[in-house]
């Protein structure tokens, strides 16, 4: 209220004195150390969903953090000189590049869905409606994840090597999670989820919507080919797929360096290069070194979105998140 009361003095035309300067600058002080408190926009099709709240992990700006003592070592083990590669965009082979989604209601049906890893899955019924996009195309013999949020309940339904039966009346799956929008809870420790880490992917996908509005306001989910059997929050679950020192474990959190100039991008990759500096990027799975993941649309401009791989490793750090808030543990 103090510097409320000093700026309606200064528009009188009476300056301030020595004190109340003082007061100003102070406040303003204070003010700029709050993070301010953001949610990441929510889905087209579900505006009443938040993509969970705003402490969630996904959410937490960490472009003010100090930078983790062995990043230099992560860094190196994931790629130094590999480049960044936007793993969507509009058609690739086909099918819609990159991760899909679909927003149903309350009124879709849900259907049974049987898992491989069932000791680590949730539920047996899910709303997977006739035609659901299927990631790499209904023949795709990739991860084929499936992602289905119900706009009325908030709830995320996501699967991976999924595949439906006579119609889609039954399905199987390797594994199945469902997250609710509206909460931090994670998954039991060590359990996995549609995705290696055991975290969910919708959160971590970049957005056409987003890029049109001008900003991506949440972290992105990134794969590294080798990863070590350890997890570190908010991941849940470890998948080694290398031995050796120094490997990255899943959830590791990276961002992309302030001094790397972006300006020269053209607009959709520049927005993305944005949020990497601001939330930046989470390990979520094995794959291509700094491979982001990201939902198809026909709006995406392929030859814009791949001058990002004008970025390398080399022009990234691991992040110290010890100091940000866990929710959900």
């Amino acid at each position: 209220m103090a510097a409320l009361t000093i700026l309606r003095r200064r528009r009188r035309g009476r300056r301030p004195s020595r004190v109340a300067r003082g007061l100003l600058v102070l406040a303003c002080t204070a003010l700029a150390l709050v993070p301010a408190i953001v949610e990441a926009a929510p889905l087209p099709g579900a505006p009443g969903c938040p993509i969970f709240p705003s402490d969630n992990a996904w959410n937490q700006r960490v472009d003010g953090l100090p930078v983790a003592k062995n990043s230099a070592r992560l860094i190196a083990s994931i790629g130094l000189g590999d480049p960044v590669h936007p793993d969507f965009g509009t058609v690739w082979d086909g099918a819609p590049n990159g991760i899909p989604y679909e927003v149903v209601s309350k009124h879709t049906p849900r259907v049974p869905v049987s898992f491989q890893y069932a000791s680590e899955s949730d539920g047996h019924r899910y709303p997977l409606p006739p035609g659901v996009p299927i990631e790499g195309g209904s023949g795709s013999s990739g991860d084929r994840h499936v992602i289905v949020v119900d706009r009325d309940s908030c709830i995320d339904y996501e699967l991976y090597a999924a595949y439906p039966h006579h119609g889609g009346r039954y399905w199987t799956a390797g594994s199945g999670a469902i997250f609710n929008l509206r909460s931090d809870r994670l998954r039991p420790a060590t359990w996995t989820s549609a995705d290696a880490a055991g975290l969910p992917i919708l959160a971590g996908l970049a957005r056409y919507d987003e890029v049109a509005r001008g900003v991506i306001d949440h972290a992105l989910r990134f794969t590294a080919p080798c990863s070590a059997r350890a997890y570190v929050y908010p991941a849940r679950h470890f998948a080694p797929t290398c031995s050796g020192s120094f490997l990255p474990p899943m959830g590791l959190r990276v961002r992309l360096k302030k001094g790397v100039d972006i300006s020269g991008l053209p607009y959709q990759a520049r927005v993305v290069a944005e949020a990497l500096k601001t939330y930046g990027m989470i390990l979520a799975d094995n794959g291509s070194p700094w491979y982001i993941s990201g939902a198809p649309n026909s709006r995406w401009n392929d030859d814009a979105l791949h001058q990002l791989d004008r970025l390398s490793g080399r022009d990234f750090e691991v992040v110290d998140t010890s100091s940000l808030p866990h929710p959900g543990l």
